[in-house]
């Protein structure tokens, strides 16, 4: 991920419904984003009993977890949160491309904005850099979120 995040806007989130999908894998980090993210939606106006958050295993299973919130219907927008960090093998770079491949089908498939939140980091200090610290990613995917669902509001007949 870039660190030349583009400009901040401000949003109306009144009346919108996020739905929050989240791994429980790398918990804590995946805490912190769920925290800044509904921090920064409930700031734009988003409700508190308008934001869905459910979790699954890993960041691997936020595309079906996603794809199950969605059957539900009645969200705006979701945002699913993972954090795979970098290990001895090839195993995270396989769970982040298939969890940015799925969330991008799922999105595709259902015509709902799905924010891939999954950050990628090749420590644990990069990790609490952009899940706890410095660099707030899990804002910038509500952000993220704010802008797709109301431009679908705003695009659709």
């Amino acid at each position: 991920m870039s660190l030349d995040s583009p400009t901040a806007l401000t949003f109306d989130g009144t009346g919108l419904r996020v739905g929050l999908v989240a791994a429980r894998f790398n918990q804590r980090y995946v805490d912190g984003l769920i925290k800044n993210a509904t921090g920064t939606l409930h700031e734009a106006g988003v409700a508190e009993d308008a934001i869905r958050v459910i979790r699954v295993p890993g960041s691997g299973e936020l595309p079906t977890g996603v794809q199950l919130l969605l059957q539900g219907g009645g969200l705006d927008v979701v945002i699913a949160l993972g954090v795979v960090i970098k290990g001895g093998t090839l195993h995270d770079q396989l769970v982040a491309e298939a969890a940015q491949t799925g969330l991008l089908r799922v999105s595709l498939d259902t015509g709902v904005p799905v924010i891939a939140g999954v950050v990628t980091a090749n420590d644990n200090t990069q990790a609490e850099d952009r899940c706890l610290g410095s660099i707030n990613r899990g804002a910038e995917f509500a952000r993220g979120a704010l802008e797709m669902a109301l431009l679908k509001k705003d695009l659709s007949p």
